[in-house]
Protein backbone atom coordinates (compact mmCIF):
# COMPACT_ATOMS: atom_id res chain seq x y z
CA UNK A 1 0.00 0.00 0.00
CA UNK A 2 1.42 3.03 -0.81
CA UNK A 3 0.61 5.66 2.25
CA UNK A 4 0.56 8.69 0.43
CA UNK A 5 -1.58 7.80 -2.07
CA UNK A 6 -3.82 6.66 0.66
CA UNK A 7 -3.70 9.77 2.78
CA UNK A 8 -3.93 12.06 0.09
CA UNK A 9 -7.36 9.68 -1.03
CA UNK A 10 -9.15 9.69 2.57
CA UNK A 11 -8.47 13.65 2.49
CA UNK A 12 -10.34 14.24 -1.19
CA UNK A 13 -13.04 12.18 -0.05
CA UNK A 14 -13.80 13.84 3.13
CA UNK A 15 -13.40 17.40 1.44
CA UNK A 16 -16.24 16.23 -1.11
CA UNK A 17 -18.17 15.05 1.86
CA UNK A 18 -17.55 18.00 3.97
CA UNK A 19 -17.98 20.59 1.05
CA UNK A 20 -21.29 18.81 0.07
CA UNK A 21 -22.75 18.11 3.05
CA UNK A 22 -22.11 22.01 4.17
CA UNK A 23 -23.98 22.86 1.02
CA UNK A 24 -26.47 20.52 1.67
CA UNK A 25 -27.04 21.36 5.11
CA UNK A 26 -27.43 25.44 4.25
CA UNK A 27 -30.31 24.30 1.65
CA UNK A 28 -32.17 22.86 3.93
CA UNK A 29 -31.85 25.28 6.51
CA UNK A 30 -32.86 28.14 4.45
CA UNK A 31 -35.91 26.34 2.82
CA UNK A 32 -36.99 25.54 6.67
CA UNK A 33 -36.97 29.30 7.60
CA UNK A 34 -38.19 30.41 4.56
CA UNK A 35 -41.45 27.82 4.93
CA UNK A 36 -41.94 28.54 8.67
CA UNK A 37 -40.66 25.27 10.14
CA UNK A 38 -37.53 27.02 11.43
CA UNK A 39 -37.06 30.27 13.69
CA UNK A 40 -33.36 30.55 13.17
CA UNK A 41 -32.41 30.28 16.96
CA UNK A 42 -32.69 26.63 16.90
CA UNK A 43 -29.92 24.13 17.62
CA UNK A 44 -30.48 21.11 15.32
CA UNK A 45 -29.72 17.35 16.71
CA UNK A 46 -27.24 15.71 13.80
CA UNK A 47 -25.82 12.62 12.89
CA UNK A 48 -23.51 11.42 9.98
CA UNK A 49 -22.91 7.78 9.20
CA UNK A 50 -19.86 6.37 7.47
CA UNK A 51 -20.27 3.21 5.59
CA UNK A 52 -17.44 1.12 3.67
CA UNK A 53 -18.93 -1.98 2.84
CA UNK A 54 -15.67 -3.84 2.01
CA UNK A 55 -14.11 -2.86 5.56
CA UNK A 56 -17.54 -3.73 7.43
CA UNK A 57 -17.09 -0.19 9.07
CA UNK A 58 -20.23 1.60 9.85
CA UNK A 59 -19.87 3.98 12.17
CA UNK A 60 -22.18 7.02 13.10
CA UNK A 61 -20.83 10.97 14.17
CA UNK A 62 -23.33 12.76 16.34
CA UNK A 63 -23.02 16.47 17.06
CA UNK A 64 -25.36 19.61 16.44
CA UNK A 65 -25.79 22.38 14.14
CA UNK A 66 -26.54 25.66 15.96
CA UNK A 67 -28.50 28.24 14.03
CA UNK A 68 -27.55 31.40 16.52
Amino acid sequence: MNEETFNISIRKFLKKVGVGSQREIEQAVGKAIEEGRLKGDETLPARMTLEIGDLNLKIDFDGNVELE
